[in-house]
C-alpha cells in the first residue's frame, strides 16, 4: 500500500492500464538483393508467437500492392536499404504506442499501428502552475516580506500524487528583524514539510502526522524559534504566516496573522482565512465593511502573529480543490492596496502564474504600493481533470 493510501486509509480498485497493451505480433522477413551473387540474401524470419512459420516475403510485398519495375541489381539493392533505413528510422507519432516483437524490439515506421491504443488526444486549457514574487513597493526601505512555492510529484502506490507547498510570511520588527522571522517561518515550514511528507513518501514509509497536525505543528515550530531568536537577541520581531499544503485535490491551510488565502471559483476570489487584526475582529462582528478597512487607522495592529509570544494558537483550515481554478495567497501589501474584484480580473486574464504575480504587484505599485508587495498564484487544472491531481 502506498504511503498517501496509507496517510488518507483508502486503497485504490482501479485495474493497470498496463493490462490492455497489444499482444505482440510476428515480424516478416525480408529478401534483399545481393549484388554481388545477384541472388536474393533472406533474412531469418522471428519466429511467430502462436508457432506458425512465418511467410517470407520481399520488401516491395511489405510497402506497395504494385509490381516494382525491374532495375540492375545494385541499383535495387541500395534503393531498397535506403528506403528501409527511412523506414526504420522513422519517428512515432506521439499519440500511439507500437507493437513489440517478442523479444522488446520496436520497428520503428514498418508496421501498421493504426489500431494500437492512443496515448492521449486532450489538451489542457489550464494547467497545474505557480509562481511566488515580492516587491518593496514604493514607501519602504527594505522588504521585510517572503514567499515560497512548490510543486512535486510523490510516489502513491501504482500512481503519483501532485503536492505543493504555498507560503507567504509578512515580518515585522525593526530593520532587519521582520525580514529574519518570515525567513525563518518559511525555512521552518519548508523543513517539517519534506521531513516529514516528502521524504517517507519516496521511501514509502508509513506517515507521520496527520496533514492538519504537521501545518499547525509547523507553524508553531517557527513560533517558538523566532520567539527564542528574538529574546537572544532582544528584538521585537515577528511575522505573519499563511501556509498551504495541497495533496491531491484537497488543501490543507495553517494561518496566523493578516496574509491572506483566496480561492478563486467561477471567476470570483473568496477569502478563506480570516485576519488575525483589530479590524479583521471587528468585520467579523459586523460592525465594518470591507471597504472601510482599508483605511482604517487600526488596520494594521494585530492580535496574533508568529514569534512574539511563546505559545501560539493556529488556525487549522480544510479547503476541498473541487470548482477552484485558482488559488491567491497575498500580504496585506496586496489586498489592502487592490480591491478583490481587480485582483480577481487580472488574474482571469493572465493564464500564467507568473504574469499574473507581477500584473497584481504592479497594480499594488500604482495604487501607492504603501507596504512590501508579495503574492503566490497558482492555477488548477479544469474540472474534469480535477482527478489528475489524485
Amino acid at each position: 500500500m502506498g504511503f498517501f493510501r496509507k496517510l488518507f486509509g483508502r486503497t485504490s480498485t482501479e485495474p493497470s492500464t498496463l493490462d490492455s497493451a497489444p499482444a505482440a505480433t510476428e515480424q516478416p522477413a525480408v529478401a534483399i538483393e545481393n549484388p554481388a551473387s545477384n541472388e536474393p540474401h533472406v533474412e531469418p524470419a522471428i519466429e511467430a508467437v502462436g508457432g506458425e512459420p512465418a511467410e517470407v516475403v520481399t520488401e516491395a510485398e511489405l510497402t506497395s500492392p504494385e509490381p516494382v519495375a525491374e532495375l540492375p541489381a545494385a541499383q535495387t539493392a541500395g534503393a531498397l536499404a535506403t528506403e528501409r533505413s527511412q523506414k526504420t528510422t522513422a519517428p512515432l507519432d506521439p499519440e500511439q504506442l507500437p507493437e513489440r516483437d517478442p523479444d522488446g524490439t520496436n520497428y520503428l515506421g514498418t508496421r501498421d499501428i493504426s489500431n494500437a491504443p492512443i496515448v492521449a488526444k486532450a489538451v489542457s486549457t489550464r494547467g497545474l502552475a505557480t509562481w511566488a514574487a515580492r516587491d518593496i513597493g514604493r514607501i519602504r526601505r527594505n522588504n521585510q516580506d517572503s514567499v515560497y512555492s512548490l510543486l512535486m510529484s510523490l510516489p502513491d502506490g501504482e500512481h503519483d500524487l501532485s503536492v505543493g507547498l504555498f507560503v507567504v510570511a509578512d515580518g515585522m520588527g525593526g530593520h532587519e528583524g521582520g525580514e529574519i522571522a518570515s525567513r525563518r517561518a518559511i525555512e521552518t515550514v519548508m523543513i517539517a514539510v519534506l521531513e516529514q511528507l516528502a521524504l517517507p513518501a519516496m521511501a514509502d514509509e508509513d506517515p507521520g502526522n496527520p496533514l492538519p497536525l504537521l501545518m499547525m505543528t509547523a507553524v508553531q515550530d517557527a513560533n517558538t524559534r523566532i520567539w527564542n531568536e528574538a529574546q537572544a537577541h532582544g528584538t521585537d520581531m515577528g511575522t505573519t504566516c499563511t501556509a498551504a499544503l495541497m495533496v491531491g485535490d484537497g488543501l490543507y491551510i495553517a494561518h496566523v496573522g493578516d496574509s491572506r488565502l483566496y480561492a478563486m471559483s467561477d471567476g470570483k476570489l473568496r477569502l478563506i482565512t480570516s485576519d488575525h487584526s483589530t479590524v479583521g475582529r471587528l468585520i467579523a462582528m459586523g460592525q465594518l465593511t470591507e471597504e472601510e478597512t482599508r483605511n482604517h487607522p487600526l488596520r494594521n495592529q494585530l492580535y496574533r502573529t508568529v514569534g512574539q509570544h511563546p505559545e501560539l494558537q493556529v488556525d487549522s483550515i480544510y479547503q476541498s480543490l473541487e470548482g477552484i481554478s485558482h488559488l491567491l495567497l497575498c500580504s496585506d501589501g496586496l489586498w489592502s492596496m487592490v480591491d478583490d474584484d481587480e485582483m480577481a480580473a487580472i488574474i482571469n486574464e493572465t493564464p500564467w502564474p507568473q504574469d499574473a504575480c507581477q500584473r497584481l504587484i504592479a497594480r499594488a505599485n500604482l495604487e501607492g504600493g504603501e507596504d512590501n508587495i508579495s503574492a503566490v498564484v497558482v492555477s488548477l487544472p479544469p474540472l474534469q481533470a480535477q482527478g489528475a491531481l489524485r
